[in-house]
């Protein structure tokens, strides 16, 4: 909120001067293997995501997560349409000339870095008891750096609207683990006693 409060005053902001390095060093080829990367990390941060997310929130109420699944699905909807969208009409920042793949309006923050990052969090606490985490984490890191750079790389977006998603994605993630975890510690009390259909 800050960065994007920023954005709206006169005149570039602060990191424009980083954002402009950054991206004169992504100077590759439309047709590299790097950008051939870049673009499965693209498609995976778009609608392919979205269909991921549900997917998985499905698969948690076959088996009777239902809990889980709520919390899977409102973490990916308030990311998208409560911190995301109202974010970029905040900020409105317009994108680097000539992006390399199909992108809408407004370019900060990043809503394929956001939801990444919100994916990292959701399936930690859903997945991994908290005693196997710290794989996952370091696993979702260069997860979401990949998708970061996967950005940048496609001259989709500024090197600073993708810090942002990662921290407004990771952010509301997390948040929402503490809204959820209520909820989230009756249905493990329930699983470990057999009952989560009762």
């Amino acid at each position: 909120m800050v960065l994007g409060l920023i954005l709206r005053g006169d005149g570039p902001p602060f990191f424009q001067g980083f954002d402009d390095r950054w991206m004169e060093g992504m100077n590759g080829s439309r047709q590299d293997a790097a950008t051939d990367l870049a673009i499965v990390f693209d498609r995976l941060g778009g609608p392919l995501g979205q269909i991921i997310t549900l997917a998985f929130a499905g698969c948690l109420c076959v088996y009777g997560r239902w809990r889980s699944a709520v919390f899977v699905f409102t973490s990916a909807a308030v990311t998208n349409m409560l911190v995301v969208l109202p974010l970029k009409s905040l900020a409105d920042r317009p994108r680097p000339s000539d992006p390399w793949v199909l992108v809408n309006d407004g370019s900060f923050p990043s809503g394929q870095v956001s939801s990444a990052a919100t994916l990292v969090v959701v399936v930690a606490v859903v997945v991994f008891p908290p005693r196997a985490r710290l794989w996952w984490w370091l696993f979702g890191i260069v997860f979401v750096a990949a998708m970061m750079w996967s950005r940048t790389w496609l001259h989709a977006q500024w090197p600073s609207d993708t810090v942002a998603g990662a921290l407004a994605g990771a952010g509301t993630g997390l948040l929402l683990w503490r809204a959820f975890a209520p909820l989230l510690d009756r249905e493990a009390v329930r699983a470990a006693a057999g009952r989560l259909w009762d």
